[in-house]
């Protein structure tokens, strides 16, 4: 078994749903060694998540966004955690809805993913930093 461990900075992305699947697969040259396997990538933030969908048509990612929005937003009168802005806490109930971590299965040194299916970084804030990622592959 073989075992690969990075942890990358992404540059900073504004608030919205972010392809990032080349970013992870450029930083992690190491699966073209796994024939069978998985790479989990996870993001070490509360207010950030990610997922997996549609790496084709960049409506879906805006809608994901204005949906979002809709079923979480800003401004509500019962929201306690409020000192750092109106898009902190609904940015932590974003993130734990949808989750700080995605598996995707590495066949034949490759990323097994569906051909419309890309890896997002779904970033909830409206000014953040760089956020980062650990990559862990592993297989045979």
């Amino acid at each position: 078994m073989k075992f690969f461990q990075k942890e990358i900075r992404l540059q900073s992305f504004s608030r919205g749903f972010h392809l990032i699947t080349s970013e992870v697969i450029n930083a992690i040259p190491e699966i073209n060694q796994i024939k069978l396997g998985q790479l989990q990538v996870f993001i070490k933030h509360t207010s950030a998540s990610l997922t997996i969908n549609e790496n084709a048509d960049p409506t879906v990612r805006t809608d994901f966004e204005s949906h979002i929005n809709v079923l979480i937003p800003e401004n509500q009168s019962y929201y306690k955690h409020t000192f750092e802005g109106p898009d902190d806490m609904p940015a932590h109930i974003k993130a734990s809805l949808l989750g700080t971590s995605v598996q995707i299965p590495i066949t034949n040194g490759k990323l097994n993913l569906g051909i419309w299916q890309g890896i997002y970084l779904c970033e909830h804030r409206n000014r953040a930093q760089g956020r980062l990622l650990v990559l862990t592959a592993f297989g045979n």
